[in-house]
């Protein structure tokens, strides 16, 4: 029986929900294990990357709402593991910066990403690899088009 392609881009997006689904789970429970939330791991990630960004940066990295954001830090500074400092020129904006303790953290967690990556694409070729990130790249633009 053959396939129709509406059929084919349903069954395309349920298996796309599905495995965001089960890798955020995947995640969600490494990280668990290290006294964080799903939220604070992503954030310590982005500061990795990013250290010493302002909140305003940090909200649009990781696509939330400022207060949002504010509770996520509030409990961060508690744990120490960023500190905030004011931005020279502007009193109302504060810059994000892992501490020593913060930076051993999200190290591990990076490393704990990585290894969910490793585990999560065994026996995926490069080429499919390759195409599926067309694919995403297709759909993302596809989507900011319409949003």
């Amino acid at each position: 029986m053959e396939t129709s392609r509406a059929d084919t881009r349903v069954t395309f997006i349920d298996e796309l929900t599905k495995v965001s689904r089960k890798l955020r789970t995947a995640f969600d429970a490494q990280v668990k294990a290290r006294e964080l939330t799903m939220a604070r791991a992503r954030t310590l990630l982005r500061l990795l990357r990013h250290d010493g960004i302002t909140q305003t940066e940090l909200a649009f990295e990781l696509e939330i709402e400022g207060p949002t954001l504010v509770r996520l830090l509030d409990h961060l500074e508690t744990q120490r593991l960023i500190e905030r400092r004011p931005v020279e020129g502007d009193r109302r904006a504060k810059r994000v910066a892992l501490t020593k303790e913060g930076r051993a953290q999200a190290g591990l967690v990076s490393g704990l990403a990585d290894d969910i990556r490793e585990t999560v694409l065994t026996d995926v070729a490069e080429d499919d690899l390759q195409t599926a990130i067309r694919v995403f790249r297709a759909m993302s633009r596809n989507i900011e088009a319409i949003a």
